[in-house]
């Protein structure tokens, strides 16, 4: 048997083989009679399958009632495979709450805004502050953890499920109560509350403790930053369940890892994800693509907001799909080479695990229709072919595993709580989106090849030559003076409209905008402009703006009009300013929506300022990503074909650990879809000086 202290989701066993990827899926054998088993593991052995997590949605069949337990069947999966040398994540079960909990405590259900208590029947269907469910649940995880500690298949522990997906704001009493708790360790005093919430404005100011709810359906738009401090409680909250769980796992098995499955993705904003990655030991993500033209971009900022949420240390892709999803409007397939792909992608951002829901494609149930490793077709088909073949390909890249992704000279920030306040209720657009504006910045790096890493706006940016920093709307005035100093210490600086409007309390900065950040960009704007739904304006530089502009004034002569207004009430203002500092440094404003392809012709101009440009040769930018990972002696260059046709290099070195090797003149051609690992002396190129 293995010592808890010597497994790791790596290497479960304590042997001196190399660690390699981590390679499997969500495996839910409860779904299927015993028969199935054994033919599961015998395909996860075919198909190079390292670790399964079990037990994520099993409370109900292992506590059938309060007072029994049924653990047998469990112990059976977890010893089946462990002696087919398959790893277990192994699940505390507490995402999804079985019926006679509900029935017995119906008060550990969430209410809604408008008062509605939610009903059992799907999943996550308790409230995050209740007493009476963190009680039973700490209780099965005690029983999990106590059971389990010792059994050789266990290599990590998997806190809950997707934590936040379905209730991370609940408005019942408990909620109110725990809300109340919150905000008088934030605020110390009523008066300190009072100030922070401006509650002078429509006679909200408050008198005591016990006065304060959350922000439920009212008669108007609710207090701003009540709605704001919601959101951080909301968070904060779930966040403090985590470590409830976490606390009984340390306690019972303190070297045993534990986890839970993030959702870095789309519109998943609810939970603020940098300030949870302390609370667990090593960062996992869930990440399903959407459809669209920026469907690839998207993918590869969510893997690279990953990577920076992790700390730049290896993390573990926990859920993506074989092929379509269950829950969009329309589940599209995914096309060959997809699969691979959209893995690899995440893999050269920092996974050293590739995991997918689900192992076997459920034959009832709300999920039914999601994709799997093994479809309803079976093993006879190009999904678990395709499956396989991925496997094979991991175990020929494990010589990168425990590397790390090289720092880029360009950094992306983003905020989760200007992404919270600025898609709040009563701004001056309701058609801002957030996410959109940072991912068409990101599109645009990847547009130029431009390797670009996203950070937190509390990342120390002194190491990067250029910083984007768009709508960048909540700034603290601490954050202000560093994004002050990074310029005035050489740093080359970006941002955009509606950036730099309020404080830490949704307070305005006053003396015009974009406040905290207009002494920097020696610009003054009165008033914003922002422009109807199918409106756009027409730049001097060509582009065409929409979404917002803004009625810029100079105020510094060191700045220069990059592009002005041709059209709108805006028409013969500047739309693109940039002022450059004594110290070498400049801090560009962009005060309109340009777009994905609008901000590559931008940002080229900003870049080449700073000196930094793209690593690939001009004919393969945009059409192939570049990502980098290194162990200090080598460097591993990751080549995404993000298109449908090949994509052809004259002058490429380095050896390929998968995908097409280059030819002896030096040429490689990547096929549609399709990605080369080269590994090359770290700190150099595949590709010649000025390719």
């Amino acid at each position: 048997m293995t010592p808890a202290s010597e497994r790791h989701w790596l290497r479960p066993t304590s042997d001196d083989r190399p660690a390699r990827f981590a390679y499997g899926a969500d495996y839910n054998p409860e779904q299927w009679p015993r028969e199935v088993w054994k033919e599961d593991v015998r395909l996860m052995r075919e198909a190079g399958v390292t670790i399964v997590s079990v037990a994520i949605f099993s409370w109900a069949r292992l506590q059938p009632a309060e007072d029994r337990w049924d653990f047998d069947w469990l112990d059976e999966v977890l010893d089946l495979l462990h002696d087919n040398g398959i790893a277990v994540d192994l699940a505390t079960a507490t995402a999804s709450p079985p019926p006679w909990l509900t029935t017995l405590h119906p008060e550990i259900l969430p209410v809604t805004r408008t008062g509605e208590t939610l009903s059992q029947g799907a999943r996550q269907h308790w409230r995050p502050t209740s007493p009476v469910f963190r009680k039973h649940a700490l209780r099965l995880v005690e029983a999990m953890a106590t059971r389990y500690a010792d059994h050789p298949a266990l290599v990590a522990w998997h806190i809950s499920n997707e934590l936040g997906c379905h209730n991370i704001y609940d408005y019942s009493d408990d909620a109110a109560q725990a809300f109340r708790d919150w905000l008088r360790a934030r605020y110390g005093t009523l008066d300190e509350l009072n100030r922070a919430w401006a509650t002078s404005f429509w006679s909200q100011h408050y008198g005591a403790w016990e006065q304060i709810q959350p922000p439920r359906l009212a008669a108007s738009h609710a207090n701003p930053t009540q709605q704001l401090d919601f959101k951080r409680f909301s968070s904060d909250a779930l966040k403090d369940y985590l470590r409830a769980e976490r606390e009984v796992l340390r306690r019972i098995t303190p070297d045993v890892p534990a986890t839970t499955n993030f959702m870095v993705m789309g519109e998943t904003k609810g939970m603020n994800y940098p300030e949870w990655a302390d609370e667990i030991d090593f960062v996992s993500n869930d990440h399903y693509a959407h459809p669209g033209p920026q469907r690839l971009d998207e993918l590869s900022l969510s893997a690279a907001l990953t990577h920076s949420i992790a700390g730049g240390r290896p993390w573990f892709l926990m859920e993506h799909s074989t092929s379509a999803v269950n829950w969009q409007p329309v589940n599209v397939a995914k096309r060959p080479g997809e699969m691979a792909r959209d893995s690899l992608v995440h893999v050269a951002h920092g996974a050293d695990a590739v995991c997918f829901f689900q192992w076997r494609q459920s034959a009832a149930g709300a999920e039914k229709y999601h994709s799997a490793m093994v479809p309803h077709a079976g093993p006879d088909s190009e999904v678990f072919r395709a499956a396989a073949a991925l496997g094979r390909t991991l175990s020929d890249l494990t010589p990168v595993t425990g590397s790390v992704r090289e720092p880029a000279r360009a950094a992306l920030v983003y905020d989760w709580q200007s992404w919270w306040a600025v898609e709040r209720d009563s701004q001056p657009s309701s058609l801002l989106r957030y996410r959109q504006e940072i991912l068409d910045w990101y599109s645009a790096f990847l547009a130029l090849g431009v390797r670009v890493d996203v950070v937190t706006a509390s990342a120390d940016l002194t190491g990067y030559d250029f910083v984007a920093a768009p709508v960048l709307h909540v700034v603290p005035r601490p954050l202000a003076d560093r994004l002050d100093a990074y310029v005035r210490g050489g740093g080359h600086l970006a941002t955009t409209y509606y950036s730099g409007i309020v404080d830490e309390n949704d307070h305005v900065h006053l003396g015009g905008y974009p406040g905290a950040l207009r002494g920097l960009l020696g610009i003054r704007v009165e008033e914003f402009g922002p422009l109807l739904d199918g409106t756009d304006v027409r730049l001097d530089n060509g582009l065409r703006g929409t979404l917002w502009t803004d009625r810029i004034d100079v105020t510094d002569p060191e700045v220069t009009v990059l592009a002005r207004y041709e059209t709108g009430d805006q028409a013969g203002r500047p739309a693109l300013t940039r002022r450059a500092l004594p110290g070498g440094g400049s801090a560009a404003y962009v005060s309109t929506r340009l777009g994905a392809h609008g901000l590559a012709e931008v940002l080229d101009g900003l870049l080449a300022g700073a000196g930094v440009r793209g690593e690939l040769p001009a004919a393969a930018r945009g059409r192939v990503e570049p990502v980098v990972r290194t162990d200090g002696t080598h460097a591993y260059w990751f080549l995404v074909n993000r298109t449908d046709e090949p994509v052809a290099f004259d002058a490429v070195t380095g050896e390929a650990l998968t995908g097409p090797a280059p030819a002896d003149d030096g040429g490689l051609v990547l096929g549609p879809r399709e990605v080369a690992v080269l590994r090359v002396a770290a700190g150099t190129s595949p590709f010649p000086p000025g390719a």
